[in-house]
């Protein structure tokens, strides 16, 4: 029997079943999708088809939280993505002047699609020793059996298909749906409320291929993994990834019927043109499009509470990557915290023959740890975004979106982060403080604790309301982003 079932094989899924057959368990791990094909990675990449994971065909990036985990667990990972083509930007391109500080060689991300990464994980877990993979096979159900007075442990699954699977820890990789939740309640079992904040915007986004690889890029990567900006009602930004590939990416609010145009090519490419950075990218000699416009719902931020300390113990069941845990996909965090927190369970779980209490406090413990603080700035500045892009754009924006009146209290006073943000601008040791938050390396109390980087921040002058907007281009007013839109789909 696999003393271990996973059930999903997305990349939590596959980071963790790498992470703990590399440390001798047995691994069961169940997909309800088809494996990728065989041939060269990147060929596989592309024909691979998943239904179960529709996220997989929209932008994707790793972090240097992500980069850091696979340089300390999975370097050969790393090397294999590298050898297919993905590549390692570094964001202190993009730094003030100034001497380079400690830790800036871990200021880089890694570049490539979704798809590759998840196939060169699939094929690293398939090698690790112990590890099997039933695809078309879905966990339906627990197996349970008492657990004396401290109440019940996971005793195996029932696959969709009816089968019994025994296992002695049972790990939910499922994702945004968090099947696990429905497990526990067909069981009997109390299921812990899960905390969340909504992010209510939608995101369009098309991949393209550069006509010429080895010449210069098409316009600079202002933000040194990327190009574009996130600005005062709408965001546009552009990221590398594999092989001269790149995608855009436009966020806007629901409801206005001019951004809904946003999903035929035609407005697609008028609204780059208009956006600061991007037009030299989508010029016809310059890149070619891969695909259409794909148009998605960003989910909410979502903390599971049977991840937590809320969740009474249920021995053998633990959660990872987006079935403990969904950030706002557009802050980039979501593939890289799904490896931190898939490389720690695995962590935890090693050396215990049996999952007991003391291994669902510890876990709930990792999600206090590395998953709050980030749902907690997802939920603050999803919010906060909103509402500025609604008074920006005003009626068109559409209804006011439900959830508390304010937004929750920042984890930096607000006047703080902004002198920070200004002084970043020239100060190198600040720029690296704000970037490590940035790519999750630190969260905001860690760099704001500094009592060095405060003495620079407030040594800098402030941002103060009314001040002078920052020279460089300037992003389009919201009349003008509709009047275009309309244009070109009027035309």
């Amino acid at each position: 029997m696999a003393a271990i079932v996973i059930a999903g094989g997305g990349t939590a899924g596959l980071a963790t079943a790498l992470a703990l057959g590399r440390r001798g368990h047995r691994v069961r791990v169940l997909e309800r999708g088809g494996p990728p094909p065989d041939g060269p990675a990147v060929e596989s990449a592309l024909r691979w088809r998943r239904p179960g994971v529709p996220q997989a065909v929209h932008d994707h990036i790793l972090n240097a939280l992500g980069v850091r985990m696979l340089r300390r667990h999975a370097p050969d990972v790393l090397g294999s993505l590298l050898a297919h083509g993905a590549r390692l930007l570094d964001l202190t391109a993009a730094a003030p002047g100034g001497p380079a500080g400690p830790g800036e060689e871990e200021l880089v991300t890694l570049v490539a699609r979704r798809s590759l990464l998840d196939v060169v994980l699939h094929r690293a877990a398939a090698a690790a020793p112990g590890v099997s993979f039933s695809h078309r096979t879905a966990a339906a159900g627990l197996l349970t059996a008492p657990a004396g007075p401290s109440g019940h442990r996971v005793a195996g699954v029932v696959a969709d298909s009816g089968e019994r699977i025994p296992a002695r820890l049972v790990v939910d990789a499922t994702g945004r749906r968090s099947a696990s939740r429905s497990w526990l309640a067909a069981a009997g079992l109390p299921v812990a409320d899960d905390l969340s904040g909504p992010s209510r915007l939608h995101a369009y986004g098309r991949f393209y291929r550069l006509r010429r690889p080895c010449g210069p890029l098409p316009g600079p990567l202002n933000r040194g993994n990327a190009a574009g900006g996130i600005w005062g009602h709408y965001s546009a930004v552009l990221h590398p990834a594999d092989n001269d590939v790149f995608a855009i990416t436009l966020g806007a609010l629901p409801g206005d019927p001019a951004l809904a145009a946003l999903r035929g090519a035609g407005a697609f490419t008028a609204a780059c043109r208009l956006s600061p950075y991007l037009a030299p990218w989508v010029e016809e000699d310059a890149a070619q499009p891969l695909g259409p416009v794909r148009a998605t719902g960003m989910p909410p931020n979502v903390l599971r509470g049977t991840a937590t300390d809320r969740q009474r113990p249920v021995r053998g069941l633990l959660q990872v990557g987006d079935a403990a845990c969904t950030t706002d996909p557009m802050f980039g965090r979501g593939l890289s915290l799904a490896l931190a927190h898939a490389f720690g369970l695995a962590g935890l779980v090693d050396g215990r023959p049996e999952p007991d209490d003391r291994l669902a406090r510890d876990a709930a413990g990792l999600a206090a740890g590395l998953l709050r603080p980030w749902f907690d700035k997802g939920v603050h500045d999803s919010r906060l975004r909103v509402r500025q892009w609604r008074e920006a754009t005003g009626a068109a924006a559409g209804p006011e979106p439900a959830g508390p009146p304010e937004p929750p209290a920042p984890p930096v006073p607000a006047r703080l982060w902004a002198a920070a943000t200004a002084a970043a601008a020239a100060d190198r040791a600040v720029w690296r403080g704000l970037t490590r938050i940035q790519t999750s390396l630190a969260t905001p109390a860690e760099v704001f604790a500094d009592p060095a980087f405060l003495d620079r921040v407030r040594a800098a002058d402030t941002a103060r309301p009314g001040a002078a907007a920052p020279d460089g281009p300037r992003p389009p007013t919201p009349a003008e982003l509709r009047h275009a839109l309309t244009a070109r789909e009027g035309g």
